[in-house]
């Protein structure tokens, strides 16, 4: 999906404005995408709690089509039309993670396989920008490249889904062990967002500055490169982001060795509060120069993603199989995702329009001074609101 997603953000479309402003084409281009991607996460609230598995698999080859068909309109279209064009790629786009986030949850193993999943998409990301960029050296157009990019990747995607398909129905041991995944209705939804509402608000204010943290440092890693010093080159991506995918995907599935789910859950907030403490630690070192520009890139990636993924992930698979709560996973994880791309857009106007004079790298080491603080008060009081809503598996103390 990344490959349908993220090369574009390689090109930085040096001395194009925005319709004669002053505001940057790329920042405009990367908000149009994160409001289409955003908007796919509100619809996904509904739509990937309500999709029958049957249906899942055609659902997600028509929502790559989709995305490719508007990155050909990118390629084609005028420049004052490039914006809708990039628009319409992210709307599928952002119903990609639920769909697949349906066939893995429920079962003993899924730490296991949402660590995979999310190792996948933190490399995706620098893989297919380091892939674009490569394209671009090879003299293909900047705005043809995205749509180039994703034909490569289009029979790939079509046959993970194809594999992925053939994964079979959690078995009954699944569901003794982690309880039952159904879709879930509307009062449904609204009865687990009300039985959770503290812990639940608390969460939701962390990600929204989480995810437009995480955000910002992938939109725009070439400009905080440059600022720090750095030539910006494809290998360089990968430097960046190949060592915070594994460092992250071994903290996920060791967090299944946890049977227990009360200690389990307690765990996967450990994860996310070291994530917060190795950011500001990275920033401390890099502030006292005593590491270089690429670890601390490195280091405060592997922090917010430590973070964020079990967001996606491990933290509500294991809320709902501590609580014993019947439905899925997928609501809260969207619920958390619309308000998270909801904080990446406003975030990305706030450097834009209020903080212009700052480069990329001041603005994003003052960010993480600020998620640092707000992270470590919410993950602690969160962790012992759950706690208080535990209730064991039948059978055991």
């Amino acid at each position: 999906m990344y490959a349908f997603r993220k090369p574009f953000a390689a090109a930085k479309y040096e001395g194009l404005m925005f319709l004669g402003t002053d505001v940057n084409l790329k920042t405009v281009l990367l908000i149009s995408q994160i409001i289409g991607y955003a908007l796919s996460k509100y619809a996904g609230i509904k739509v990937c709690t309500e999709i029958p598995r049957a249906n899942l698999a055609k659902f997600l080859v028509g929502l790559i089509l989709f995305a490719e068909f508007a990155l050909l309109l990118f390629g084609v279209v005028p420049e004052q039309f490039k914006v809708a064009a990039i628009f319409l790629n992210g709307i599928p786009l952002g119903m990609v993670w639920g769909s697949v986030s349906r066939y893995l949850e429920g079962r003993r193993a899924s730490e296991v396989m949402f660590a995979g999943l999310s190792c996948s998409y933190i490399v995706s990301s620098s893989s297919v920008k380091a892939f674009g960029t490569w394209l671009m050296d090879l003299g293909i157009d900047q705005f043809w490249m995205p749509v180039i990019s994703g034909l490569f990747f289009l029979p790939l995607f079509v046959v993970a889904v194809y594999l992925l398909n053939q994964l079979p129905q959690p078995s009954a041991a699944d569901v003794a062990d982690r309880s039952k995944r159904s879709v879930m209705t509307s009062s449904e939804r609204w009865a687990f967002f009300r039985t959770f509402l503290p812990a639940m608000l608390m969460l939701l204010l962390v990600y929204f500055f989480l995810t437009a943290y995480r955000d910002f440092r992938d939109n725009y890693t070439p400009e905080i490169f440059n600022a720090l010093g750095y030539e910006t080159k494809p290998e360089l991506f990968l430097k960046a982001d190949w060592p915070v995918a594994f460092g992250v995907m071994m903290a996920l599935a060791c967090l299944n060795m946890f049977r227990d789910h009360r200690y389990g859950l307690i765990a996967v907030f450990g994860v996310m509060l070291s994530g917060i403490l190795l950011m500001a630690t990275a920033t401390l070192l890099h502030d006292l120069k005593m590491i270089t520009g690429l670890w601390w890139m490195i280091l405060i990636g592997t922090g917010a993603y430590l973070a964020y993924v079990p967001y996606g992930a491990v933290l509500f698979e294991r809320v709902m199989a501590s609580t014993k709560v019947a439905g899925t996973a997928v609501f809260a994880i969207y619920l958390h995702d619309a308000i998270g791309y909801t904080g990446s857009i406003t975030v990305q106007l706030y450097k834009d329009l209020g903080y212009n004079e700052l480069n990329y790298f001041e603005f994003l080491r003052g960010f993480t001074w600020l998620l640092c603080a707000l992270g470590f008060v919410f993950f602690i009081a969160s962790c012992f609101y759950f706690m208080s809503k535990h209730k064991p598996t039948e059978g055991k103390s």
